[in-house]
């Protein structure tokens, strides 16, 4: 079996120009088993927000390049969304999406609580900014459990 950043690289390079024909980008790939079940999801962004349409647009077309060449052995369901819950997960996410809302919950305390939700102000030294009722607060990336955007509405 192919690994899943394997198959997210592959994913990517064949999503990548299929989402940029429709004038919206490719925000990340997740390749992930949950509950027994192999997902492929695809997060992306556009000026205006994505709509349901654009995702079935995006899963369509990809679908049918994932048909043709089929680089994944075993099934899975493929997901198309916006990036609105977008997990954060690598370096750059935590810098691209500085001034949006966050949650972020840790393995241990920060400022009394594990689950911290406000506006993410970047990284620095290896530390994740958050904003949190007007105060900045510094969360080592290793104490992050999880982080994700939350959708404003």
């Amino acid at each position: 079996m192919k690994s899943a950043s394997r198959i997210e690289e592959l994913v990517t390079q064949l999503a990548k120009p299929i989402v940029t024909s429709e004038g919206m980008e490719l925000v990340d790939v997740e390749y992930v088993r949950e509950a027994g079940e192999w997902f492929l999801r695809i997060y992306l962004d556009k000026e205006g927000g994505v709509s349901i349409d654009d995702c079935t647009l995006v899963s369509e077309r990809l679908g049918r390049e994932l048909d043709a060449i089929d680089p994944i052995p075993q099934s899975y369901i493929l997901e198309v969304s916006s990036s609105g819950e977008k997990p954060l997960r690598k370096e750059e996410d935590f810098t691209r999406f500085a001034g949006r809302r966050v949650l972020i919950n840790t393995y241990t305390v920060v400022d009394g609580r594990k689950s911290l939700e406000g506006y993410l102000e970047g990284l620095e030294n290896n530390e994740v900014k958050v904003n949190v009722d007007g105060k900045v607060l510094r969360v080592p990336r290793e104490k992050i459990s999880k982080a994700r955007l939350v959708v404003e509405v």
